[in-house]
C-alpha cells in the first residue's frame, strides 16, 4: 500500500530509548489527515490509546485495527470528548466495524455476508475429507458462533513439533506438492460449496477459509476515511506485526485504497509484505510515530494537497490576461456565501470579492448581487514569484503556493460546508512578511459600517434591503523550527464568519459570536467536519466515467460548482453564475429551474426545494405581474432578484456600440412553464407528496391560469400562443414557438392531473380543469406527420435554409455577429436546443419516434451559440446513439469555462451548462428517467468509455447505477421501484444485476 520500502538499522525487538530515534524517517516526516494502528493483538497500551486520542482532539481521523469485537475494543480505550473526531474502530476478523465518540459506541452496519455461514461449515468438512482422501488425517475444527472463518488442522499429534520442513515432508510424502496447493484445493471446495470468493490462508498446520480477512477488514477502514473525506494517500497504517496480515495482494478499488502509507514497526520479524516501509523499534517506533502526528498538529503544519487524479484542478502562475477566469474556476463556496479563488497576495490586477446568496442592491434592471468584506488577503505579491493554486475537488478546499523556496507562502483555506458562511484559512509565511488585518473592505460596494469587539473585528455593507455582515479573528505564532536552511517563518490561523439578510441589515454580534466558537473549535476540527461534509456529498452525487481521464475532472468540476452555490435551507436564489460571481448581476433565469434544479433533485433534493421556496415566495409578485398585463394566474419573470418582479434589462450596447432593445423579458415566456417543470421535477425525483398536494399543486394552478388566460382560440378550434420567444433567441417575435406551445400543453396537463389527484385542495372546479384539458389538446405545435418534424414557429420552414455548420469555420459560435442579425432573423439558423430541448425534458409530450428526425434536420442547423446548448445536444445526441457527435458536445460543454470558450467565465462560471452536463450523463447517457414513481434506467455507453457510474436519490433512497459493456448493476439501500428494458423491477435494500442479450436486459442471479 505505499510507495517504496525502506529499513532502519535497529535490531532486537525491546522497545529502544528514544535517542535511538533522532529523526521521522524519510517518507514520513510529513502530516497525515489519518492515523490507523493495525494491531496483532486485542493488548492496546495505554500509551497508545492515549495518543490516539490526543490525535483525535487534534482533528485527526483515528483508527483501530485488532482481532477483538468492536464493543470489547471500545473499553481499552478512551472515550473521545465532546467536539473531538471520534475514533474507527474494527475487528480484524470481519465482526464489525464501530464508531466511538463522546455518546458511546456505535456500529457502522452488520457485516455483509452473502452466502449462508452453513455453506461456510460445509467447506471445512469438505477439505478434511479431500485431504483425508490424500492420506493426511486432516480435521475440521469447529466455527465459533460469532466467526467469519473456519479451520482444517493439518497435524493433530500434540507430541510432535511441525517444522515448515517437516510439514512440506508429510506432505510430499502423501503426494502434495506444497502448501500452494491445499489452499488451492481449499478455495476449490469453497467454490465448489458456493463461495465465489474466498479467503484463504495457510499458517503453520492450519488451513483457514473465511468469507473476510483481516485485508479486506482494512480495505474497508480506509473507504470509510475515504467517505469521511480522506484520501488514502493521507493515510498512515501502523502495523505492529506480520500475524493475520494477509499475503494476497489488495484488490484495486476505485479510489485506489493502496495509496496509503503502510508502516512496519517489527521489521526484524517475518518477511515484509510488497509494498510496506519497514522499520525497526517495536513499540517505541510506533509511539515515535504517533508523537510525530501529533506535535504536527499542534503546530499547526499545513495539510497537503491530493495529486489525485481527477480530483484535483491546478493554475500554475499569474497570467495578468486570465486571472479573473482563474479566480472565478477556483471559486470556494458553501450555498450562502462564495469567494473569489483570488491569489492571497494583493496584486493589481487581483480582485478579491465574497457575495452571498439572494443578497442585492438596487433597482429594476440594475439590481446587482452586493459584494461583501473579504478575509481571504495576506501582503503583497511580487512580481514574477512563482504562483500555485490547487483545487480539491473533494474536500472543497484550496491549496496556495507563492514565492521562491526559501521565501514562500503556503496556505490552505476552505468556507465550511458543515458550517456555511465560516471561511477559514491557514498561512505559513515568512517573519518579515505583514499579515495585515484579518478583514478588508468589499471591493465594489462601501462599507456601511465597522468596529471591534475583543479580538474580533467586524464590518457590514449595506444593499437596498439586505445586506451584509462578516466579523473575523486571527493568531500568529512562530512556526516550526527550520530546517534544511530553511527561513524562519509564522503561521497564521484566521477565521471570518458572514451573516446576511435579504430584508434587513444585520447584526454584527451573532457573526462576532460565531468566529469565537470558530476559533475555540479550532481549524484541524472544522477542517475534518468539512471534510466530511463535502464527502457525504459526493457519496450521493459523484459520477464516474472510465475511459475518458480529461472529461472526468471536467465532470467532477461541474458538480463541485453546482452542490457550492446552492444552499439546502431557507430560500435559494440561483443565479446565473452561482456563486462564482457577479455576471448577469447575479439574476435568476431559467436556467436555475431547467438546468441546475434537476441535478439537486436527483442529488441532494434540500437544496431543490430551497430553490423552489425562492419561486414560491415571489408568487404573489408574479400572480400581479399577469394581472398588469390583464391575464389571470401568476406569470414569472424572465429575471428575477430580490423583489420577484422583472428584472431583465430593455436595452443594451452591442459590439458596435449601437444601442439594440432587449425583448426576452416580454417575450420569453416559456419560463412560466419552467418553474412548474421544475416543482413536479422535485416530486418526481424526491416523492415529497406532501409539496406536491400543497406548494407545488399551487404553482401549478396559477401557471395552469396564466396559460389559460394567454392562449388564443380560434374558429376553426385551433388554439395558438402568439408573440413569444423560445429559446433560440435569433428569432423574435414568433408565433406558435413549438417549445413554448408544447410546455404550456404539458403545463395545463399536469395541472389537471394534479387537481384531479388531490379534489378540493385548490379552488378549482371541474369546469375549469376541463377547460385546460380542452385548450391543451387544441394547442398547435407543428408537428408533421409526414416528415416527423416539429415546426420551430409558424413560418420557419419559409426562411432562407441557410445550414449553418456548411457555412460557419466552427461551432459554437455566435451566428448573429457572423452573418448580421438581419440575416440571421430571415434564416433557418437557431442559437441553441428549442424543438430538440422538447425531447429532452418532456419526451412525453413529444410523437414517439420523432426525435431522430428532428435531430437531423435541426442540429446542423444550430449554432450553439448559447453556453446552454453542447449539453443538451450530447443528451438527445447520446439517446439517438450517435455516440461520436455526442461526446464532441459533452467535451464542449466540460471545457466551457476550463477553457473560457465564450470569453465570459471572468463574469462566473456558466452554472446550466453543468447542469446540462450533469442531465447528458443522467438522461441521455444513463437513460433515467422517473416517472409514476418509478426509476426507469435505459443505459447507453460509447465505444470508448468502459464504465458510466452515477449515484442519485430516488424517493429517499440511495441508488447507484453501474453500466458496463454488456452489465447492468442497479443498487439501493431502500426499496425502490425500477424499470429496464420496459421490465418492472423492485431493487433493494441490495444489489440486481443485468445482462445485455440481444436488445433486452434480463435480470442475473
Amino acid at each position: 500500500m505505499s510507495t517504496g520500502t525502506s529499513t532502519d538499522g535497529g535490531d532486537g525487538p525491546s522497545p529502544a530509548p528514544r535517542s535511538r530515534f533522532s529523526a521521522t524517517p524519510p517518507g514520513l516526516d510529513r502530516r497525515f489527515e489519518a492515523v490507523v494502528v493495525w494491531s496483532t493483538t486485542p493488548a492496546i497500551s495505554t500509551r497508545v490509546a492515549k495518543a490516539l486520542v490526543a490525535l483525535g482532539e487534534a482533528g485527526a481521523l483515528v483508527g483501530v485495527l485488532a482481532p477483538e469485537p468492536v464493543e470489547e475494543l471500545a473499553e481499552r480505550l478512551t472515550k473521545p470528548s465532546r467536539g473531538g473526531a471520534p475514533l474507527l474502530l474494527a475487528d480484524s476478523a470481519g465482526t464489525g466495524v464501530a464508531i466511538v465518540d463522546h455518546s458511546g459506541v456505535q456500529r457502522l452496519g452488520e457485516p455483509q455476508r452473502d452466502v449462508d455461514l452453513a455453506a461456510l461449515d460445509q467447506v471445512g468438512e469438505a477439505l478434511a475429507e479431500t485431504l483425508a482422501g490424500l492420506g493426511l488425517a486432516a480435521t475440521a475444527l469447529p466455527r465459533p458462533a460469532s466467526s467469519l472463518k473456519v479451520g482444517v488442522e493439518l497435524v493433530h499429534d500434540p507430541a510432535l513439533r511441525t517444522t515448515w520442513t517437516r510439514l512440506k515432508q508429510l506432505l510430499l510424502a502423501h503426494g502434495i506438492p506444497g502448501v500452494a496447493h491445499i489452499a488451492d484445493l481449499a478455495i476449490e471446495e469453497a467454490r465448489r460449496a458456493g463461495l465465489d470468493d474466498p479467503r484463504v490462508v495457510v499458517e503453520g498446520t492450519r488451513v483457514e477459509i473465511a468469507l473476510v480477512d483481516a485485508g479486506d477488514v482494512a480495505l474497508g477502514m480506509l473507504e470509510e476515511l475515504w467517505r469521511r473525506g480522506v484520501d488514502p494517500q493521507s493515510v498512515l497504517v501502523v502495523v505492529d506485526g506480520l500475524a493475520g496480515v494477509p499475503h494476497r495482494p489488495a484488490p484495486v478499488i476505485a479510489p485506489d485504497m493502496r495509496a496509503a502509507t503502510v508502516v512496519l514497526v517489527n521489521g526484524h520479524r517475518g518477511s515484509p509484505r510488497s509494498g510496506m516501509v519497514v522499520l525497526t523499534g517495536g513499540m517505541a517506533r510506533l509511539h515515535q510515530l504517533l508523537a510525530d502526528q501529533l506535535r504536527r498538529r499542534r503546530q499547526r503544519a499545513l495539510p497537503e494537497a491530493t495529486t489525485r487524479s481527477g480530483w484535483s484542478f491546478a493554475v500554475e502562475g499569474f497570467d495578468i490576461e486570465h486571472q479573473r477566469v482563474h479566480e472565478a474556476l477556483l471559486t470556494l463556496a458553501d450555498g450562502r456565501v462564495g469567494t473569489s479563488g483570488a491569489p492571497l497576495a494583493g496584486h493589481a490586477s487581483r480582485h478579491s470579492w465574497v457575495i452571498a446568496a439572494g443578497v442585492y442592491d438596487g433597482d429594476g434592471p440594475s439590481t446587482h448581487l452586493l459584494t461583501g468584506p473579504v478575509a481571504f488577503e495576506l501582503g503583497k505579491a511580487d512580481a514574477g514569484a512563482p504562483l500555485r493554486r490547487v483545487l480539491d475537488l473533494r474536500t472543497g478546499v484550496l491549496h496556495e503556493r507563492a514565492g521562491a523556496q526559501t521565501d514562500a507562502v503556503e496556505s490552505v483555506r476552505f468556507v465550511s460546508l458543515a458550517r456555511p458562511t465560516t471561511a477559514l484559512l491557514r498561512a505559513r509565511y515568512p517573519t518579515a512578511l505583514r499579515a495585515g488585518p484579518p478583514l478588508l473592505a468589499a471591493a465594489d460596494d462601501p462599507t456601511h459600517d465597522q468596529g471591534r469587539v475583543g479580538k474580533a473585528t467586524w464590518m457590514q455593507v449595506a444593499g437596498s434591503t439586505g445586506g451584509i455582515v462578516a466579523a473575523a479573528a486571527q493568531i500568529a505564532s512562530a512556526g516550526p523550527r527550520p530546517v534544511d536552511g530553511d527561513k524562519a517563518g509564522k503561521v497564521l490561523d484566521r477565521v471570518a464568519v458572514y451573516r446576511s439578510e435579504t430584508d434587513t441589515l444585520p447584526h454584527p454580534s451573532p457573526a462576532v459570536d460565531a468566529v469565537g466558537q470558530a476559533a475555540t473549535i479550532g481549524f484541524d476540527r472544522l477542517l475534518a467536519e468539512h471534510r466530511q461534509a463535502w464527502a457525504r456529498r459526493w457519496e450521493d452525487a459523484d459520477v464516474v466515467v472510465e475511459g475518458d481521464d480529461d472529461l472526468q475532472l471536467g465532470i467532477r468540476f461541474a458538480l463541485f460548482h453546482l452542490m457550492a452555490s446552492v444552499a439546502d435551507s431557507g430560500e435559494a436564489a440561483v443565479g446565473a453564475r452561482g456563486l462564482t460571481g457577479t455576471g448577469y448581476r447575479g439574476h435568476v433565469f431559467w436556467d436555475a429551474d431547467t438546468f441546475v434544479l434537476p441535478f439537486l433533485a436527483a442529488t441532494h433534493p434540500a437544496s431543490a426545494r430551497a430553490m423552489l421556496e425562492y419561486r414560491l415566495r415571489r408568487l404573489p409578485a408574479a400572480m400581479a405581474a399577469a394581472r398588469a398585463t390583464g391575464h389571470a394566474g401568476a406569470r414569472y419573470p424572465w429575471e428575477s432578484a430580490h423583489s420577484g418582479r422583472d428584472v431583465t434589462p430593455t436595452s443594451a450596447r452591442d459590439r458596435s456600440g449601437k444601442i439594440v432593445p432587449i425583448r426576452t423579458g416580454h417575450l420569453e415566456q416559456h419560463i412560466v412553464a419552467q418553474v412548474p417543470w421544475a416543482a413536479c421535477c422535485y416530486v418526481d425525483w424526491s416523492g415529497d407528496e406532501e409539496f406536491a398536494r400543497g406548494p407545488g399543486c399551487r404553482i401549478l394552478v396559477e401557471t395552469a391560469r396564466y396559460w389559460a388566460s394567454r392562449i388564443r382560440l380560434e374558429p376553426d378550434g385551433s388554439a395558438h400562443i402568439y408573440g413569444v420567444v423560445g429559446p433560440d433567441e435569433y428569432h423574435e417575435p414568433v408565433d406558435d414557438n413549438a417549445f413554448t406551445n408544447v410546455m404550456a400543453r404539458w403545463n395545463l396537463r399536469r395541472a389537471a392531473q394534479a387537481v384531479e389527484a388531490d379534489r378540493g385542495e385548490e379552488d378549482v372546479d371541474v369546469g375549469e380543469q376541463q377547460r385546460w384539458l380542452e385548450l391543451a389538446d387544441a394547442l398547435v405545435d407543428g408537428y408533421d406527420p409526414d416528415t416527423g418534424i416539429y415546426e420551430q414557429f409558424a413560418g420557419f420552414g419559409r426562411l432562407e435554409p441557410l445550414v449553418i455548420a456548411e457555412v460557419a469555420p466552427r461551432r459554437p459560435i455566435a451566428a448573429d455577429l457572423l452573418l448580421g442579425a438581419e440575416r440571421t432573423r430571415g434564416a433557418q439558423v437557431i442559437k441553441q436546443a428549442d424543438v430538440l430541448m422538447l425531447h429532452h425534458l418532456v419526451p412525453d409530450e413529444v410523437v414517439a419516434g420523432s426525435l431522430e428526425p428532428n435531430l437531423r434536420f435541426y442540429e446542423p442547423r444550430t449554432a450553439h451559440g448559447s453556453s446552454l446548448s453542447p449539453a443538451i445536444h450530447a443528451s438527445v445526441l447520446a439517446k439517438a446513439r450517435d455516440f461520436d457527435r455526442a461526446l464532441q458536445a459533452l467535451r464542449i460543454a466540460a471545457r466551457m469555462d476550463l477553457d473560457d470558450l465564450t470569453n465570459s467565465t471572468a463574469g462566473g462560471l456558466h452554472l446550466a451548462t453543468m447542469g446540462g452536463m450533469w442531465q447528458a450523463l443522467a438522461f441521455g447517457f444513463a437513460g433515467l428517467r422517473p416517472r409514476a414513481g418509478m426509476l426507469h434506467v435505459d443505459p447507453v455507453l460509447p465505444p470508448s468509455w468502459s464504465v458510466l457510474e452515477l449515484r442519485v436519490r430516488f424517493h429517499g433512497s440511495r441508488v447507484h447505477i453501474r453500466k458496463e459493456r454488456a452489465h447492468l448493476a442497479i443498487r439501493s439501500d431502500g426499496r425502490v421501484s425500477v424499470v429496464v428494458g420496459g421490465t418492472p423491477f423492485a431493487v433493494g435494500p441490495g444489489t440486481l444485476s443485468f445482462r445485455r442479450r440481444g436488445p433486452q436486459w434480463e435480470p442475473t442471479a
